[in-house]
């Protein structure tokens, strides 16, 4: 993974959607940002640590890669968490073919919908490859119980589909205490999107970068504050470019 442009202190991938599937079967530690989650960098030290430190950083935010390319030039493009995810789920032979996945689901009622989508498109999933993760408190995660289950599985693929901000925590956690190098892969709601969970995102608003239009029109009360805190991330951009933002407190 060589191809990569440095922004806030994170590598995020340059290269396109299929050698980013190509590197996750490699294994390693795959998140997707949010515009909201980097405008917080400077508040969340666990969310820096782990974004700075995973192996693909996939460049999901269409406002940071416009704002990037406005300020820096260059040629940075948007890959989306849910655009690498389809591809990897409706497409990637190595992962279709693969017996050995785990999923993270952030309910019951909604591991059984994503299960019912992937048996539908062709992936078999059975209950002893799926866990319903706990409500993790903000701040640092620990789930023993979890690192034991992946220890006895070992699971080539770890697909976490939880919220930003707790997903690559966790993701980073797991990466940090597996004995093995599976793909940990953090694209949060994507498969929400896909199964119908979440406000459909047709590929043509997923390409023009119309995906919050769409969530902020289905959700307004959660979504419209969510994206006008993302605002934040223009100044950070302006003032540290590619360099890592110091904490906002650091003590």
């Amino acid at each position: 993974m060589n191809k990569c442009t440095t922004i806030l202190g994170i590598r995020f991938f340059a290269g396109n959607v299929q050698e980013a599937v190509a590197g996750a079967a490699d294994g390693g530690l795959i998140l997707a940002p949010s515009g909201p989650g980097m405008a917080a960098l400077r508040e969340n030290r666990l969310y820096q640590e782990a974004v700075e430190n995973c192996d693909i950083a996939l460049p999901d935010s269409g406002f940071m890669t416009l704002l990037w390319r406005f300020f820096k030039g260059g040629s940075l493009k948007r890959l989306s968490g849910l655009k690498f995810l389809a591809r990897l789920i409706l497409e990637d032979e190595v992962f279709r073919a693969e017996q050995n996945r785990f999923w993270i689901m952030p309910s019951e009622e909604d591991g059984e919908a994503y299960c019912a989508w992937l048996r539908k498109n062709g992936v078999n999933v059975n209950p002893s490859e799926c866990y319903t993760a706990p409500f993790y408190n903000p701040g640092e995660i620990v789930d023993g119980g979890l690192v034991e289950l992946l220890r006895e599985k070992q699971p080539r693929y770890i697909v976490v589909n939880l919220g930003g901000g707790v997903q690559e925590i966790l993701g980073y956690y797991l990466r940090q205490s597996l004995p093995y190098r599976p793909a940990i892969i953090c694209t949060g709601a994507a498969i929400a999107f896909l199964s119908g969970q979440q406000a459909s995102i047709p590929p043509w608003a997923d390409r023009y970068y119309l995906g919050w239009l769409l969530r902020c029109l289905k959700a307004p009360t959660n979504f419209i504050p969510r994206y006008w805190n993302a605002l934040r991330l223009l100044p950070l951009l302006c003032r540290y470019g590619e360099k890592s933002p110091p904490r906002a407190n650091p003590g």
